[in-house]
């Protein structure tokens, strides 16, 4: 996934410490790096806006992000697989999405909430490398459609 114009990707604030936030905020932020990484990589695809717009629908879906968190799941630090953990455990005040499992978006809060810990810690050549990971190994789920 080289090229990307997120490679020079900074937090824009200074968080502080990461355990300030619980893993629903974290997923807050996660769930717009993952839509802001997918429509970047988009971008550099050549296809049509609306094609685009296709594309990223699928590959924001909750299950298109479980099975990103399965794809990288291998590859996971003990305190990446902690942060997926409680993401996927945090109860959400909303029920999810009507075409999305329970164990799907649960599976996505956890993904979303792993995003938003690399970024606030400013990992974010490990951030670039996992997401680009878990596109890249689940790219047959959303391209077949287009």
């Amino acid at each position: 996934m080289n090229g990307l114009p997120l490679e020079e990707f900074e937090p824009a604030f200074p968080f502080g410490d990461v355990r300030a936030f619980n893993a629903l905020q974290l997923a807050y932020l996660g769930d717009t790096l993952h839509d802001l990484y997918v429509r970047s990589y988009l971008l550099t695809s050549g296809r049509q806006v609306g094609a685009m717009h296709r594309m990223a629908t699928r590959m924001v879906s909750a299950g298109a992000q479980r099975a990103m968190l399965e794809a990288i799941s291998g590859e996971l630090t003990e305190e990446e697989l902690d942060i997926v953990r409680k993401g996927r455990n945090a109860q959400a005040k909303h029920a999810p999405p009507k075409h999305a499992t329970a164990a799907d978006y649960g599976s996505a809060t956890g993904l979303e909430a792993l995003w938003g810990m690399l970024y606030v810690k400013k990992q974010t050549e490990r951030l670039l490398y996992l997401m680009g990971k878990a596109l890249h190994e689940t790219e047959e789920l959303w391209v077949q459609h287009s």
